[in-house]
């Protein structure tokens, strides 16, 4: 088992969000890998071959400790589209994070310069460097209970580790997350990061597609889904 989270018992179809012969787009429990990784733990994307009886290509990743859609192409000509779209970032990608700290302003815009460090975690500066990537995302804040703060966040670059290490880096670690500073692990590995929203264009139709993963049940992320809901 990995050391990142423990995997739930749950049947792949119940994942499906969206699906036709281009693409088909998962909600990703937490504890599942999208690909491959050392544990040996089968991949969300073997689970979905099986489940789409067919080869499907990976299009982005989303942490293993982390929830949220993902998105595959089941043909070569949606693998290109949605690439070109990731990389003129016209896709939007929108997150919800827990954080035990309310950060210093309700919204704002953070930049960074992050690069790989030890035991998979990136380090995130305030300057410049020859090894480091720009790393830029937008956060507001939603709501708060008495312990926590429900961040919005929008990632305007797709940096390994991004939000988690930007989030730590102004002082607001997310829920679960001992890898950036959180002082306790969640029970289950998982951490409180979920990509809640993939918007992007269709290959074919050229329609504008918007799909939203429900959030993981836990008294946590359930406290705040209802206030959500009444937005």
């Amino acid at each position: 088992m990995s050391q990142e989270s423990e995997v739930p018992s749950t049947r792949i179809g119940d994942l499906v969000l969206y699906k036709n012969n281009q693409l088909i787009a998962f909600n990703k429990p937490a504890g599942i890998p999208v690909q491959a990784d050392p544990t040996g733990d089968k991949p969300l994307i073997d689970l979905a071959e099986i489940y789409s009886q067919g080869k499907l290509h990976l299009i982005h990743r989303l942490d293993r400790p982390a929830s949220g859609v993902i998105l595959f192409a089941k043909t070569h000509g949606a693998l290109v589209s949605l690439n070109e779209q990731f990389r003129q970032r016209s896709v939007r990608k929108i997150y919800l994070a827990v954080v035990g700290e309310k950060p210093p302003k309700d919204e704002d815009t953070l930049v960074h310069f992050v690069k790989a460090g030890e035991n998979n975690r990136a380090m995130a500066y305030d300057s410049k460097s020859p090894s480091t990537q720009r790393a830029e995302l937008r956060y507001r804040l939603l709501g708060s209970s008495d312990r926590y703060h429900l961040l919005e966040v929008e990632i305007i670059t797709g940096r390994h580790h991004q939000i988690r290490a930007q989030l730590a880096a102004i002082g607001c670690p997310i829920k679960g997350d001992v890898k950036y500073g959180f002082k306790r692990g969640n029970r289950d590995r998982s951490i409180h990061l979920h990509a809640w929203q993939l918007q992007f264009q269709h290959p074919v139709s050229q329609e504008v597609v918007r799909l939203v993963a429900p959030l993981p049940e836990d008294p946590v992320w359930d406290f705040f889904a209802e206030r959500l809901s009444n937005d």
